[in-house]
């Protein structure tokens, strides 16, 4: 079975039983033999930035040269993305392996596709003996399929009202959701949350007697540089105080994220007896492995890509730009799920943009064209209208002058669409 043959075939077979509950995936892993229960590491929720912060774990553990596997979803242009072993994505033969040693058990359980590559990679990662597995939550986190791993250090990045059908229309319910992966004994890193979802949190932690860490109390960050190659920042966690670092993320909310993830990592070195190194620190800061997330493609002119996908994350991308390039306007390649809250992110965009390239990316949830021009025609801001994202990309590109900005996102599939058309 080659690479396409194999996706199609788990996408049709597997798609459309999602069920949030975890019975079927206990049953599953119980008939696996549970290779969750031999991982140690970090889980990771939030509703944005909980990729970065898994990268960024990643990258501290690496450098401190530890083992590594590292689960994410989803991904941006292949499959093998969210498999990650030791930095590397996996071969894809591997999975495929994998895969076809565990169908059994899938078709018996009714695996969802979701299901099956968390149960792909805790398999994988309990074969490779990793010493540190970094998991990301797919959806929510009490009853997402990630949730029968226990780690060493829980953390829960931020809460913002997105999957609102599944997940609840407030954020105290979607911070219940996430605070259902809080677990007894497991120390928690948390980043900046407002106060009320907070509380829901915090008080899930008290029941369970569970440590917990916040930010501006236990740990501190301060930027004192932003560019587009990076970021450079103070931090402060007890006695870990580091002056100057430089990260290779760009973004005021990067800085939270990397924080957010120091902070767990020092909690996770302390509890596994690992000897934490400055020099160590600072390296792996600088070659963390996150793709489409403010990243720059190209610099004259400057061309970005950013997986900002909901309102909150459209505001921190449009305020790191504001920051990076004051009194600027820009232009923005835009395709947006139909399920998101797409007339206030565009109304957001709008009102940075000098103009906008609209397409509908390759998603059955994708908004079309119209919806999302509509949004341009209401505020008054020139726009052009594409037949799929590669068009507009190659529109956008032969427009662009040397001194121009342009931002390339609304969606995970449009920064792995864009990102497929500037490889070729």
């Amino acid at each position: 079975m080659q690479y396409q043959e194999f996706l199609d075939h788990i996408y049709r077979k597997y798609s459309g039983n999602v069920k949030l509950e975890l019975n079927r995936m206990k049953h599953l892993l119980d008939a696996m033999g549970n290779p969750q229960g031999d991982l140690r590491g970090f889980h990771v929720a939030g509703t944005n930035g909980k990729g970065s912060v898994c990268a960024t774990l990643e990258a501290l553990c690496l450098a401190h040269g530890l083992s590594t596997g590292l689960n994410t979803s989803p991904h941006l242009i292949d499959y093998t993305e969210r498999f990650r072993v030791n930095g590397r994505d996996l071969p894809f033969e591997r999975i495929l392996d994998t895969f076809h040693r565990l169908e059994p058990l899938f078709e018996e359980w009714d695996a969802s596709f979701f299901e099956i590559t968390t149960a792909i990679a805790f398999q994988i990662f309990r074969e490779e003996n990793l010493h540190s597995n970094v998991i990301e939550v797919g959806l929510g986190g009490r009853l997402d399929a990630t949730n029968l791993f226990t780690p060493n250090v829980a953390a829960i990045t931020t809460i913002g009202l997105d999957h609102v059908k599944t997940l609840g229309g407030s954020l105290e319910l979607i911070a219940a959701e996430k605070a259902g992966i809080i677990k007894a004994g497991v120390p928690l890193v948390l980043g900046r949350i407002p106060a009320s979802p907070r509380r829901i949190i915090l008080a899930r932690a008290i029941e369970l007697n569970v440590p917990f860490h916040l930010p501006g109390r236990d740990y501190c960050f301060r930027i004192t540089a932003r560019r587009p190659t990076g970021l450079r920042f103070d931090y402060s966690f007890g006695h870990h105080v580091y002056r100057g670092l430089k990260a290779n993320l760009i973004g005021e909310h990067q800085a939270g994220n990397i924080a957010l993830a120091l902070t767990a990592f020092f909690v996770y070195a302390d509890a596994r007896g690992i000897r934490v190194s400055a020099t160590k620190v600072r390296r792996a800061l600088l070659s963390i492995c996150w793709r489409g997330r403010m990243e720059v493609l190209s610099t004259a002119p400057v061309i970005i890509v950013d997986g900002a996908h909901n309102v909150q994350g459209v505001e921190a991308m449009l305020k790191t730009l504001r920051r990076i390039w004051p009194h600027r306007r820009f232009r923005f390649l835009v395709s947006i799920l139909a399920d998101k809250n797409y007339t206030e992110m565009l109304r957001l965009i709008c009102r940075n943009a000098e103009k906008i390239y609209f397409a509908q990316n390759g998603s059955d949830r994708a908004a079309t064209v119209a919806e999302q021009a509509a949004e341009a025609i209401r505020h008054g801001v020139e726009h052009v209208a594409a037949d799929s994202v590669a068009e507009a990309f190659r529109i956008a590109q032969a427009e662009l002058k040397p001194a121009d900005i342009l931002v390339c996102g609304g969606s995970l599939y449009t920064v792995g669409e864009v990102l497929g058309c500037h490889s070729t």
